[in-house]
């Protein structure tokens, strides 16, 4: 661990090498799992007053979900998380020819039909999972195997995990932190390099 201003910076982030690779992974992360992507109580409200306009591009699964049980839930750890349809498939999850899953709402977003951005942090930082502890935040890369497409494409393109999650990053963290994470990766691989 390393640690950034107030927080404790897991070296996979710096280390290992990512690219979502949709066209492998096919946004597994969007579908499978058992639970929802953690969420703040300020975007549960950014996302429930998005879901008119939203509704167009979601599934009837999930549209039938937020309906009739909300944006959000509280997972078994007592965190807000996003709804599931079925207990695995996020409920903002829609489906693309050729089985491809994105997120409804950014495509709402992206196709004009919603002004802000208002998608999880915690989705645009995936694989990143970041838990506040008293005094400090741990910043650790999720490992998962539908991410194993992502790991050999990023080792293929030689760009590690923090260089590719550059804007969620300084989205969540700030650009004073973000650049203080890159002089110590630097740092850190050069000397990893000469050991």
């Amino acid at each position: 661990m390393l640690q950034i201003q107030n927080t404790l910076v897991s070296l996979d982030l710096i280390e290992k090498y990512f690219v979502c690779d949709l066209d492998s992974c096919l946004g597994a992360c969007c579908i499978e799992g058992d639970e929802g992507a953690p969420l703040t109580a300020e975007e549960s409200e950014r996302i429930r007053a998005a879901l008119p306009q939203a509704e167009a591009f979601m599934t009837p699964g999930g549209l039938r979900e937020v309906r009739e049980n909300g944006v959000d839930y509280f997972d078994r750890d007592g965190d807000r998380v996003t709804a599931l349809v079925n207990g695995c498939e996020c409920a903002f999850t829609c489906r693309e020819p050729g089985g491809l899953c994105l997120c409804a709402l950014e495509k709402a977003r992206r196709q004009g039909a919603m002004a802000q951005d208002v998608k999880p942090i915690s989705c645009r930082l995936y694989p990143v999972r970041v838990k506040e502890y008293d005094g400090f935040t741990a910043v650790n890369l999720h490992k998962w195997k539908i991410c194993r497409p992502a790991e050999r494409l990023g080792r293929k393109l030689g760009v590690r995990a923090y260089e590719f999650l550059k804007d969620p990053l300084i989205a969540r963290f700030g650009r004073e932190w973000y650049d203080e994470l890159c002089v110590t990766a630097r740092e850190w691989l050069k000397h990893e390099q000469e050991e």
